[in-house]
């Protein structure tokens, strides 16, 4: 059964990592320090109430904070545009925390209109006060030349700046730069050892490609049970690409023994992702009656499905004549069955 094929996933470049998750930076004694106790007990209501007239009055930390609170909707309804202007009136009083997430903010449009050029500014502005996720996010910019002329060997220095201060995005960033040799001799060894970092620190893009090594033998010795095992970690956090090469191993009873049952299992989570090879595994699945009982009514749902997803031509021409062969032995009345669930919403 085919699976992806071996092409490192760049699922990471196109991030942006949000700017300091906690709350009160530089944190003060007071009121101030009222509110972070409040906010650090889960009761936002009671810091916004704090912070807001601190806010109000030019504090910088406390403008940074309300803003985290917009952005998040905790105690207050979610406003990216309020978020936004808080960070700016924070942002322009030097707080690095607020200048990355105000350069976030432009990358994404989140409150603000898109502007890659003036994320980049507010990324720059936040390096020069010590900030690593500006740092990794300006990295991006110039990988993907938003904003800045594209200079692969630019990202690279930027990455391996925020990789080394620890910043797990950064690390797996800094391997897929190294597999696909883009601004730094290609170096699979390399590309594994950063992945590695990366996926030691729980990221899943990270645990996806360190397995795709492993199964493919690129820059580590081939073994299909470190693919299973680093795969599988990706997976449980969601990542549709590890679901699928998860399931081709089960499939086949590589580095696991052969479970078709557990193949199929994810697959469908896969394909209930949008992933389109593995829509079509699970539909050719239950057209043999493999891991799951035979059923040409959901085998033509999950092909038309993957025939009219993805972005790779051969999967959907795989799909289609799959589905249309399989549709000549149903009966009309399962054929309209089937497309009304593949129409429909997912179950």
């Amino acid at each position: 059964m085919k699976r992806r094929d071996t092409t490192l996933l760049a699922a990471l470049l196109s991030g942006i990592a949000s700017s300091a998750g906690l709350f009160g930076v530089a944190a003060a004694a007071g009121t101030f320090g009222d509110g972070v106790v409040a906010q650090q007990h889960g009761d936002y209501v009671t810091a916004m109430r704090i912070w807001r007239p601190l806010a109000d009055a030019n504090y910088p930390t406390a403008q940074y904070d309300v803003g985290m609170l917009y952005a998040y909707g905790l105690g207050v309804p979610r406003d990216l545009a309020a978020a936004a202007a808080w960070y700016r009136r924070a942002a322009d009083s030097g707080v690095a925390e607020a200048q990355a997430n105000l350069g976030a903010a432009y990358a994404n449009g989140w409150g603000v209109r898109q502007d890659y050029a003036e994320a980049a500014r507010w990324y720059r502005e936040a390096m020069s006060r010590g900030s690593i996720e500006a740092k990794f996010n300006l990295g991006g910019l110039y990988a993907r030349g938003q904003g800045v002329p594209r200079d692969d060997a630019q990202a690279v220095m930027l990455y391996r700046g925020a990789a080394n201060a620890g910043l797990a995005e950064a690390q797996a960033n800094l391997g897929l730069m190294y597999a696909q040799g883009l601004g730094v001799k290609h170096d699979d060894a390399a590309a594994a050892a950063w992945y590695r970092r990366a996926a030691l620190q729980g990221n899943a893009a990270g645990q996806y490609n360190l397995g795709l090594l492993y199964e493919t033998g690129q820059g580590v010795a081939q073994n299909d049970t470190l693919a299973r095992d680093w795969y599988a970690k990706a997976a449980d956090q969601g990542f549709a690409a590890a679901r699928l090469n998860l399931g081709t191993l089960y499939a086949q009873g590589r580095g696991t023994p052969r479970d078709e049952g557990a193949a199929a299992v994810w697959y469908r989570q896969a394909a209930d992702q949008g992933d389109a090879q593995a829509r079509m595994n699970l539909g050719l699945m239950y057209a043999k009656g493999m891991g799951v009982s035979q059923d040409y009514v959901q085998a033509h749902r999950w092909l038309s499905l993957a025939a009219a997803s993805g972005d790779d031509p051969q999967i959907r021409d795989q799909a289609s004549r799959a589905r249309d062969a399989l549709a000549a032995q149903m009966t009309p009345a399962d054929i309209a069955k089937a497309q009304a669930l593949a129409n429909g919403p997912a179950q």
